[in-house]
């Protein structure tokens, strides 16, 4: 939207009277005054603003409380100006020279005043009738860059003017301006510098103050006190300087102020040579000279003058005390203009403050003025082990006690509700007409049983040695479309939810568990429910809350801490345009694999992730801990895009190995912001063994190759609609690209070189030497299983361990045999050294990570050559690869199933009868007292042996053949319900109370069902076909990706044949920086990706700077806003790595023993407010 031509001319008529004034009170008026007026007179420049704020508080339907010190602060400012001219005009009223000095004095300031009109236009035009002021406030808003674009233009023209305009006016000529000695010259430039610099840099920390909550101490107070200090530093000089002079008379004459000006000031050598500070102190001095110094009428006058200004600055800058401010809040939130006043920069950001209407009611809400958020934990199982689930499970009880919902009255800034959805939760047995069993697995149980564990100890907490023990609540278990459902209401009042899915009912794998709560959460919760509540009548506002509503997004394992959520919150809740954010993910776990990951992914958050943010987005926000927007969610082509069957060869690799990444560049596309926060922390489990890792990192590589691929095939698209990615951002994606492409070929030139350092053979020589293993290992990843390739892998990773630690041995003895740094391999390593050092002491809590360096760097073959190979040949290979279902060590092998006599299925027909009495006994003892009815259609037989079946592959489950299920069809079946009385006798502690969902709750789950989540049918010749098609694409792209390194290494080894014609020649200096008479070659397409390498190494490093200090920022803030609760009486009973008896063991008059229902409560902080890492 832009302004008509009459907005811009009577906001550029507000900006031309505001330059105006400053040109001439700078240029012209100051250098007439003396000191104390031109910095004290500064502080009248708010004699606009204080009249404006009496307006607009009295236009105001509401009740002000500081409109009497606006009122106080006009009449003050004025007092101030009518003292003034007292003091200037009365003290000789025949010079007119200086009544014109005091009157442009007193106009430039009132025309300065003008500068923030806009600030309380605002407020007054919200309760004007003039549609025209309206209008005009409110394109002003949307229009702020280019009114500052010109009006930085028009200051510069009127400024030149009236300078242009003053020297022949006072009759000064031109060249003597320009005839000013050169020393003079300098101290002029260096004067300006430094005005320009600490103006700029005072800009910035108020800023920075302001975002940290510091407003009070350090950005008011400072700020008020500037110009007393600036009057401190100039006066108490000259009062010195004053003294010593009549000191050393001895006594023997007494002389006044004004008799000292006569001897000493004005009678004073005027070169500028030795010290520069006397002959500064004796310039302000003469500025004191033309007034009587000795006399109480004019120091009283100027006294009075100062203090009648700073005081109506102070009282019309009052209400900034009261100003509610949230930590990192938006500076144009902060300031009603971006640009600030570098020549009165202190009255500048007092005034520019966004001014609000301070009533009592405003005043005693506080932070309740933001509008509370819903959050809504969204993690997703599977297969996690007990210690990875007990992990999430102590999360979300330590955030149910971080933020209770039965006290909402002490903080209400989020609410949340915890959702887990369990894939694959129910086992696979034979039944009537192919209905599922009713027996949850293992892993399934292991949670509720954790559930229950957890819910005891956070209940008891607080008790003192637990000597008083609660009964953990009834809670509800519910029959579902999709499986069953746990809901728990913790002992703070939050609800969490366990869905268990059945993959005979609903599709399974995570990324349709995703689908499952975006539409449960953001179509029925959130959408539906507000749109029934507006049909009755309530309130319209309800509609929005997909504004307020985000997603935490985690897996199985995430272990975090409440103060990492509110950090993510704080990010989207006062940015807008941000669809994602994520924070730092700690890898756990132990051994070598363990301690590679982290490293790599501390250089991956502190270098790549950190420069995204900076320099564009965030291209993928981890699944595992990471907030959206439900508004980015819901937005076009996003969640109904996100929910899309994969249909091609190519989809089940972009959508399903990568969901999370796939996700990201949706909300990319559609223009949302993902964003970074480091100090937002959290930990999660790491394969541990070699095989688990390569299987993973066979999953993230092509899926990431394909989103980057799909965004930069889309980037002039990208690049108008998300204002935060540029080309140039795109550019940089794409060097990444052809980095981690050529990645193999340039681990053959590394090789290469260390083989010609230890060998001394010739480099083409090497070159074809290093090749030989990796196109070998090629080749057989081609014909062999995946175990074999990875055992392969294994052995030739060991090898190259050994390699690379000859290599680093090689290139320190490189530097030390040719006495020089300036060999290629001696700068890379030198260089990168240098910068994770610096980086990791940017990271003080991260600092140790840097020893796992080493085995990082030994085994870079192994990641960017082996595994980069492994994972392009088997990525028609769409299995998960991890948490695979794996029979118990020891555990012997399952047995086939006997064909049955007629004896034993008799036998076991009569189990099967007794075992569906029992369900119906205890199914009938409902919370509502009805009888179930049980129909035919739901009886199905008692489960003998789970059938193993494929994990997370194209190949669906295998079903029982028809003939089969004849066999073992029993004369009656049994209500498919037992999982339920299951639940309800797994545990004394918790009791589940068997609950009915609502029949729109259930019609909307058979919508969802039958429209995207329907079961995929058993189609063997599809899959045929798209696993023909998967290995067709593998093909394909390994051709092209493996023919560019065999182009870049043919053109390298060409130019190596050629190296004296085609090379660049660098002179080889040593240690001493002395050249040696010897030159080093180069390759220039070696050098143009060393160049590129170091160019993109530099833009992270310099943007990891950036980033660090606006996270300090947001950490300062979040430790100085958050309240802190008080710590529980003992804490003894909860260091870390204490063990803790369980609520089913806790009777105070038992004694101890051994139990392994004994748990770890180390996890457990109650108030931890996260890490600066």
């Amino acid at each position: 939207m832009m302004l008509t031509l009459h907005e811009d001319s009577q906001v550029l008529f507000f900006e031309f009277l505001v330059s105006l004034g400053a040109a001439v009170l700078t240029i012209v008026a100051m250098p007439h005054l003396d000191i104390v007026t031109n910095v004290t007179i500064l502080n009248g420049v708010g004699v606009l603003s204080a009249l404006l704020q009496v307006v607009a508080q009295c236009t105001a339907k509401e009740r002000n409380r500081f409109l009497l010190p606006s009122i106080t602060a006009f009449i003050l400012i004025l007092l101030g100006y009518i003292l003034f001219l007292v003091l200037y005009i009365m003290k000789d009223p025949n010079d007119t020279k200086m009544a014109l000095w005091v009157g442009l004095a007193v106009g430039g300031s009132f025309l300065v005043s003008f500068n923030w009109w806009d600030n309380y236009f605002r407020l007054i035009s919200e309760n004007s009738s003039f549609v025209s002021l309206k209008m005009l406030c409110r394109d002003m808003t949307k229009c702020q860059n280019m009114l500052h674009i010109l009006s930085s233009l028009l200051r510069i023209v009127v400024t030149t003017c009236v300078l242009g305009a003053y020297v022949p006016l006072s009759k000064m000529d031109w060249d003597i301006v320009t005839s000013i000695p050169s020393r003079e010259t300098r101290i002029i430039a260096i004067i300006i510098g430094v005005q320009l610099i600490s103006s700029a840099l005072c800009h910035w920390f108020a800023v920075a103050a302001c975002k940290m909550h510091a407003l009070r101490r350090c950005f008011i107070l400072p700020l008020y006190l500037a110009s007393l200090a600036v009057m401190a530093l100039l006066i108490i000089p000259v009062i010195v300087y004053y003294q010593d002079y009549r000191i050393s008379l001895n006594g023997t004459e007494s002389v006044n102020f004004t008799g000292y000006c006569t001897e000493v000031v004005y009678a004073r050598n005027q070169s500028l040579n030795g010290n520069v500070f006397p002959h500064l102190v004796l310039d302000v001095t003469h500025t004191l000279c033309f007034l009587d110094m000795s006399s109480i009428t004019d120091i009283g006058l100027l006294s009075g003058s100062a203090v009648a200004w700073w005081l109506g600055l102070v009282l019309a800058t009052l209400h900034l005390w009261y100003l509610n401010v949230y930590r990192i809040q938006r500076t144009q939130d902060l300031f009603i203009r971006r640009l600030y006043e570098g020549t009165f920069i202190e009255q500048s950001l007092l005034f520019n403050t966004r001014f609000d209407i301070q009533t009592k009611d405003r005043m005693k809400r506080g932070y309740a003025a933001f509008e509370p958020v819903m959050v809504y934990l969204c993690a997703t199982m599977w297969h996690e082990t007990y210690d990875e689930m007990i992990k999430i499970i102590i999360s979300i009880f330590r955030l149910d006690k971080y933020r209770p919902k039965k006290e909402p009255e002490k903080i209400n800034d989020f609410t949340f509700e915890a959702h887990i959805y369990f894939d694959d939760a129910f086992n696979a047995v034979e039944g009537h007409q192919g209905h599922h069993g009713s027996e949850l697995n293992e892993y399934a149980i292991n949670l509720v049983k954790i559930l229950t564990e957890v819910y005891g100890i956070f209940m008891n907490i607080d008790q003192n040695i637990f000597r008083k023990q609660q009964h953990i609540p009834d809670q509800k278990i519910i029959r579902t479309p999709y499986g069953g459902r746990l809901l728990v209401t913790m002992p703070h009042g939050n609800i969490i939810t366990i869905h268990f899915k059945d993959k005979e009912l609903i599709r399974h794998k995570k990324r349709w568990s995703q689908v499952m709560y975006l539409y449960y959460l953001l179509g029925w919760k959130l959408t539906s429910k507000y749109y029934g509540r507006w049909q009755r009548g309530e309130d319209e506002k309800e509609l929005q809350a997909e504004h307020n509503t985000y997603l935490l997004a985690l897996d199985g394992d995430t272990d975090f801490q409440p103060a990492a959520v509110m950090l993510l919150i704080d990010r989207l809740k006062m940015y807008p345009h941000v669809g994602a954010a994520c924070g730092r993910i700690h890898p756990t776990g132990s051994g070598p694999a363990v301690w590679f990951q982290k490293f790599e992914y501390a250089v991956s958050h502190w270098l790549q992730k950190t420069a995204e943010h900076v320099i564009g987005c965030v291209l993928c926000s981890p699944g595992c801990f990471s907030l959206f927007r439900a508004e980015a969610l819901m937005d076009d082509n996003v969640m109904k895009r996100y929910s899309t069957k994969s249909m091609e060869a190519s989809h089940y690799i972009q959508y399903d190995q990568g969901e999370d990444r796939w996700l990201c560049t949706l909300l990319l596309k559609q223009g949302w912001r993902v964003e970074y926060n480091a100090a937002s922390d959290a930990y999660t489990n790491a394969p541990e063994d070699f095989k688990e890792l390569y299987n993973q990192r066979r999953r993230w590589g092509p899926s990431t190759m394909a989103n980057v691929v799909d965004l930069l095939g889309a980037t002039s698209l990208i690049s108008k609609k998300n204002r935060s990615i540029s080309k140039l951002f795109m550019f940089y994606q794409l060097f990444a690209l052809a980095s981690a492409i050529l990645a193999p070929a340039t681990i053959c030139l590394l090789i290469a070189g260390c083989l010609t350092f230890i060998f001394n053979i010739n480099v083409s020589s090497a070159l074809v030497l290093s090749v030989i293993p990796p196109a070998i290992y090629l080749g057989l990843c081609f014909k062999l299983k995946t175990d074999t390739q990875i055992i392969i892998a294994e052995v030739m990773s060991v090898i190259y361990a050994f390699l690379m630690l000859v290599v680093s041995m090689s290139i320190i003895g490189s530097m030390v045999k040719d006495k020089t740094i300036l060999t290629p391999y001696s700068i890379f390593v030198v260089s990168m050294a240098i910068i994770y050092i610096i980086t990791a002491i940017m990271h003080p809590q991260e600092f140790p990570l840097v020893f796992y360096s080493f085995l990082y760097i030994i085994c870079i073959p192994s990641a960017y050559l082996l595994l980069t190979i492994y994972s392009m040949v088997n990525m028609n290979n769409i299995s998960w690869g991890t948490r695979e279902t794996k029979p118990a060590a020891g555990a012997a092998p399952p047995t086939t199933t006997k064909p049955q006599t007629t004896a034993q299925k008799a036998k076991s027909t009569f189990a099967r009868f007794f075992s569906w009495a029992k369900c119906c006994k205890k199914s009938s003892h409902r919370t509502n007292g009805e009888q179930l009815t049980v129909s035919q259609d739901n009886l199905v037989p008692e489960p003998t042996q789970p059938e193993p079946h494929p994990q997370n592959t194209i190949v669906e489950d295998i079903k029982i053949t028809e003939e089969e299920q004849r066999q073992e069809e029993p004369s009656f079946d049994y209500p498919a319900q037992c999982w339920v009385t299951d639940l309800q006798t797994l545990s004394d502690d918790m009791h589940l109370q068997e609950d009915t969902l609502s029949q729109e709750e259930e019609a909307f789950w058979k919508e969802l069902q039958e429209k995207y989540l329907k079961p995929l049918p058993d189609d063997k010749e599809r899959q045929k076909k798209i696993a023909s098609d998967l290995r067709e694409l593998r093909n394909k792209i390994n051709f092209a990706f493996f023919a560019l390194n065999a182009m870049w290494l043919v053109a390298t080894f060409t130019l190596q044949l050629f190296n004296i014609s085609l090379s660049i020649q660098i002179p080889k200096v040593d240690l001493q920086l002395q050249y040696t008479g010897e030159n080093i070659v180069i390759d220039p397409i070696a050098f143009m990706f060393i160049l590129g390498f170091a160019v993109s190494v530099v833009i992270q490093f310099l943007a990891m700077l950036y980033h660090r200090i606006y996270t300090l920022i947001h950490y300062i803030a979040f430790m100085d806003t958050e309240p802190r609760e008080s710590k529980p009486e003992s804490q003894e009973s909860y260091l870390p790595g204490k063990k803790v008896k369980s609520v089913s063991n806790s009777n105070p008059d038992s004694e101890p023993e051994d139990s392994d229902d004994e748990m770890p409560v180390m996890l457990y902080r109650c108030h931890g407010v996260g890490t600066l890492v």
